[in-house]
């Protein structure tokens, strides 16, 4: 009944062509309360005031001057736009292709007249056939890749050849940063909205090229079940959002935010925005996919540094020593030591050192003076070895990213400090430390934002704020004979601390460097630490400590462990030692939750004191 009325008040208007008629049009069929037009124009409830805001900060994108706050002004001004007769690749229809399909579609008005060749020519050179979401793993010692990123490929018709899919576009969503930008500015922009967001297209060889090739980050391919009239859609709001600008941020409005309102509008009902709370963390953003049914096939790319440590691990370990001795130039290739290995064996290792060779190049690392020519005589050399397979690639992780823990994590826990028994809640939004469950996570990384510690103590029935953690990132990356990253950390917010009288709440930054090495299925890692804490109960109203932490960490699907023994000297108020023994261990049941345990002995202010806790991890 109501389609019918529309179309009867369509033609009324029509043949009217005044602007009071499409109010009515409008009114009348309320779409502009419909789900489908709020989340094309990317309207969301306002928080404490009726009505809506579009997310889109840019005046480009709205064709009624009160457009950002009206869906109803903003489809009235649409609706009278594209019905204008005649036009060209300026015309509202060229310039919003899925509004007029959406609107055409919902008030069965008649297609377009306007010439849109631009579009048109855009649409035919991109060629979708099908869509693939591709989710690009974070790369350890990167804090702003640490949550992974995910972009759009447009995948043509092909016959399964990979070429043809290196050649496919992409659309992505991401930060519009400076160059010069450094890492802290740009977090400290990401976090805070500094930066605008940019929807790009580009090649898929440039993204390979820029996320597996440089960043070093394996790339994971999610085919999607889009129906084409589905992908057209895609394409057409695609269109809407090249040049629009959307204020970005890293927890929330971010890559993996935008491409769900991507796919929201080509599928209308799919509602992946609703999962959205307080962040949108790629990993997470992918799971949401998969549980909605909207993928077909996945796919694994490993990056080329994924590549050469399967070759360099695949060697027997005096193999490795002596690829690393003739890829730094201290054996030739043609020396007894190589040419002596039976011919699988030599095959193997000319590989596997070719491979780390030019790895080392392509990272810049090496001189092109010695790279260029060890290359070429490795390359001659095996080349004169006949039926020697070529090495394997990397096999798929049994467990992808998407199929690791949920990112947030509520801990229940019962614990004695000192003589003082308490009960302890912590909340963390997001998104892993190195004690969660392994599985789908770099090993070694930790990166947790907004964790809170609350205790109630029993003796006195007083409820405190143990710790807040604003961000706290740790990177242990194994140091070999072929690669030797940095391990570091970073972290502040507020926690509470000894004073030399008493107990006492204070902001805190730390940090710390050092190396970390794989022993057996241990992890060892030791590292210098700074600490610097602020509050009016010290002498001078601020402390700072050098010190040190060395420690084990042990990681598996079962069991984590971390102990070890920190030492700070603190050197500004009351100059005095803090010496600390710690272990923590989780035991997993499954992905969702695990038993947790910890235990610290410490000296401060000469008093000796243990702590103790145990509780339970569920991730959610």
């Amino acid at each position: 009944m109501r389609t019918m009325l529309q179309y009867a008040l369509a033609l009324i208007w029509l043949a009217s062509g005044t602007q009071a008629s499409a109010l009515t049009l409008a009114e009348t069929g309320q779409l502009h309360e419909h789900p489908d037009w709020l989340t094309l124009m990317h309207y969301q409830p306002n928080r404490y005031a009726d009505g809506y805001t579009s997310q889109a900060d840019d005046d480009d994108y709205f064709l009624s001057e009160h457009g950002k706050h009206s869906p109803s002004a903003e489809l009235q001004a649409t609706l009278a736009a594209i019905t204008k007769p005649g036009g060209d690749n300026d015309h509202a229809s060229c310039r919003f292709p899925a509004r007029d399909r959406w609107l055409r579609e919902h008030m069965d008005l008649p297609r377009s007249e306007a010439e849109c060749t631009e579009y048109d020519d855009w649409k035919d050179t991109l060629n979708t056939e099908t869509v693939t979401l591709v989710f690009a793993a974070s790369y350890l010692n990167s804090p702003s890749s640490m949550f992974g990123h995910t972009f759009i490929r447009l995948d043509p018709p092909q016959d399964d050849e990979e070429a043809d899919l290196l050649l496919a576009n992409t659309i992505s969503y991401a930060a519009d940063a400076e160059a010069h930008d450094s890492e802290i500015l740009f977090a400290y922009k990401g976090i805070f909205g500094g930066y605008p967001g940019i929807t790009a297209i580009k090649p898929y060889y440039e993204m390979v090229r820029l996320y597996s090739d440089i960043e070093h980050r394996d790339l994971w391919e999610y085919q999607l079940n889009l129906t084409q009239d589905e992908v057209d859609m895609m394409i057409a709001h695609a269109w809407e959002l090249r040049e629009i600008n959307f204020d970005y941020y890293f927890f929330d409005e971010n890559c993996a935010y935008r491409l769900l309102a991507l796919l929201d509008v080509a599928r209308p009902g799919t509602d992946l925005l609703d999962e959205v709370s307080t962040h949108a963390i790629p990993s997470d953003t992918v799971r949401w996919v998969v549980d909605k049914d909207l993928v077909g096939e996945v796919k694994y790319r490993p990056s080329a540094a994924t590549s050469v440590t399967h070759s360099l691990d695949t060697l027997p370990s005096d193999h490795q020593t002596l690829a690393a001795a003739i890829a730094n130039g201290y054996v030739a290739v043609d020396s007894e030591e190589v040419t002596r290995l039976p011919d699988r064996d030599q095959a193997h290792l000319l590989d596997a050192t070719y491979d780390y060779v030019r790895y080392q190049s392509e990272a810049d690392a090496w001189p092109r003076e010695h790279a260029a020519p060890l290359s070429h005589e490795l390359l001659s050399t095996r080349s004169e070895i006949q039926d020697a397979p070529a090495p394997a690639k990397p096999s798929e992780p049994d467990v992808r990213d998407d199929q690791g823990h949920d990112t947030f994590r509520f801990s229940l826990a019962g614990g004695r400090q000192g003589n003082r028994n308490f009960s302890q809640v912590t909340l963390r939004p997001a998104y892993h430390d190195v004690l969660d469950p392994p599985a789908g996570y770099r090993p070694g990384a930790q990166l947790q934002f907004l964790r809170l510690d609350a205790r109630y103590y029993t003796d006195n029935d007083e409820l405190q704020l143990e710790q807040l953690v604003g961000v706290e990132i740790r990177s242990l990356s194994p140091r070999n004979q072929f690669f030797s990253p940095l391990s570091w950390q970073v972290s502040f917010g507020g926690r509470r601390t000894d004073t030399d009288t008493n107990r006492v709440f204070t902001p805190y930054l730390e940090g710390g460097a050092g190396g970390s090495w794989q022993i057996g299925p241990l992890q060892a890692f030791a590292l210098a630490t700074a600490d610097l804490e602020i509050d009016d109960d010290f002498n001078k109203g601020y402390d700072a400590a050098p010190g040190a932490d060395l420690g084990l960490l042990h990681q598996n699907n079962r069991f984590s462990l971390l102990a070890g023994v920190k030492t700070k000297a603190w050197v500004v108020g009351n100059q005095h030692r803090q010496d600390q023994l710690y272990t923590k261990a989780n035991w997993h049941f499954g992905r969702d939750v695990s038993l947790f345990g910890k235990l610290n002995r410490e000296d401060h202010y000469d008093r000796y004191r243990t702590t103790w806790q145990l509780g339970l991890h569920a991730y959610f």
